[in-house]
């Protein structure tokens, strides 16, 4: 006994391929990999699917029913008769069809529809000339001698009448699966779903779908670039005209520098360390390192010493609208010269004010740093600035004062283009600046 044939065995066998539409066309050439099957038919048309058993593609080429021919394909008289023979089959080889569990056929109602109540049908017969009753009521309920007007007078009072509509509010025009599909299709709020004057689904996805193609052919035709790498060298080519100096530092740094920045293994951003088995992690900040450059060019550095670093670093974060784990930040310190409260807020109103990004100042405390300025947007947080010195200071042989800020890019992004989720302008497979990619 072997298994149902492949959806393979069945192109190469029958060399015809059956539409969704229950068209039958010829199979000109096709390709394998581990999971997919592309097929060129003879008319030109070319369909990749799951090279499974147990596809809707492979039962259609077992069942060999087909509704029509494809005029352009010109089957001949020859194929269509092996296909309809089933001579994929092999003598001798007993091939296993899947058990299929046969239901009733669900009742699909349109907004406004009431369901009627299921006529009572005739009994089946000694002779078997009818089909299957379908009570609506309990058989003992039902006397012989009422007819099948008083038995449906006998219902419940309470049953709606036929002509009774169901009112839909702007709320329920969509299903959960449909609403889904149409946020991810949203850039930011363009349209609002609860409005009752957008048209069907149907005609809104198409709309959608087809203005989400031509932003992303017009990026490739014109800008080619990526909102995150782009925003990147905007912010290092301000803060270079600041007087900044660039860095670039490793990902994976010791684990020891977590600790020495006051983050025992008892703290709630330990926990959220990547660690490796070489006693090293994927960097949560860049702070650690910064520390280090402070250090070592201020032996060698004109004072005030400016530094910046752009790049991924990665947490455990809880999944939200606004958080990642992996995610792209920018930290600039001065140290020396200058290194006050008031430059601090002005560098960072700068900054902000070079992006278009709006923003209130607050104060707050910090785990590592203690007393912190934090940058808001509302309600989400850009960033927390700090004045130096701190306590911690000393272990990093670090003397002067500074001033400091690092802020997410892709939070900086959320803000710019009004995205409701923060992947919209993270790294990312599934956006291109926003788009979604499954189109």
């Amino acid at each position: 006994m072997a298994d149902r044939p492949t959806l393979e065995r069945l192109v190469k066998l029958n060399n015809v391929w059956l539409s969704r539409k229950d068209v039958l066309h010829g199979v000109k050439t096709y390709d394998v990999s581990v999971k997919k099957i592309r097929i060129h038919t003879d008319c030109g048309e070319v369909i990749t699917v799951s090279n499974s058993r147990s596809s809707a593609s492979a039962r259609a080429l077992r069942n060999s029913k087909y509704r029509k021919v494809c005029k352009l394909c010109k089957l001949s008289d020859e194929r269509v008769n092996r296909f309809v023979a089933k001579d994929f089959y092999d003598p001798g080889i007993t091939y296993v069809e899947a058990p299929v569990k046969k239901s009733a056929p669900k009742k699909v109602l349109k907004k406004g529809q009431v369901e009627q109540p299921a006529a009572a049908a005739p009994s089946t017969n000694l002779a078997g000339s009818s089909s299957a009753v379908v009570q609506t009521q309990p058989l003992a309920s039902v006397t012989a001698s009422q007819s099948p007007a008083s038995a449906t007078a006998s219902q419940s009072p309470t049953a709606k009448k036929p002509e009774e509509s169901v009112i839909v509010s702007a709320k329920d025009k969509f299903s959960p699966s449909q609403r889904k599909r149409l946020e991810t299709l949203l850039v930011s709020d363009e349209i609002d779903l609860d409005s009752p004057d957008l048209p069907p689904f149907e005609e809104l996805e198409a709309e959608l779908v087809s203005k989400r193609k031509a932003e992303l052919v017009d990026i490739y035709e014109n800008s080619r670039e990526h909102m995150l790498a782009k925003l990147e060298r905007d912010i290092s080519a301000f803060l270079i005209s600041k007087g900044f100096i660039e860095i670039k530092s490793s990902i994976l740094i010791p684990e020891e520098y977590i600790i020495k920045m006051g983050i025992d293994k008892d703290a709630e951003l330990s926990k959220q360390v990547f660690r490796t088995d070489d006693g090293k992690c994927l960097r949560p900040m860049l702070a650690p390192v910064l520390y280090n450059y402070l250090h070592r060019f201020d032996k060698v550095m004109p004072d005030p010493l400016k530094i910046f670093e752009i790049g991924p670093c990665y947490r455990k974060e809880s999944d939200g609208s606004s958080h990642l784990e992996e995610f792209t930040m920018v930290n600039f310190c001065q140290m020396g010269e200058g290194s006050t409260r008031e430059s601090l807020i002005q560098l960072i109103d700068e900054f902000l004010a070079h992006l278009g990004i709006s923003y209130e100042i607050e104060g707050d405390e910090s785990v590592v740093y203690g007393a912190t300025v934090e940058v808001m947007h509302g309600d989400l947080e850009l960033s927390s600035a700090v004045v130096g010195p701190v306590p911690m200071d000393m272990d990093w042989g670090v003397s002067k004062p500074w001033i400091g800020a690092g802020f997410g890019l892709e939070r900086l992004l959320k803000v710019r283009h009004n995205f409701k989720n923060i992947k919209r302008g993270s790294r990312s497979e599934y956006y291109y600046n926003g788009i979604h990619t499954n189109l």
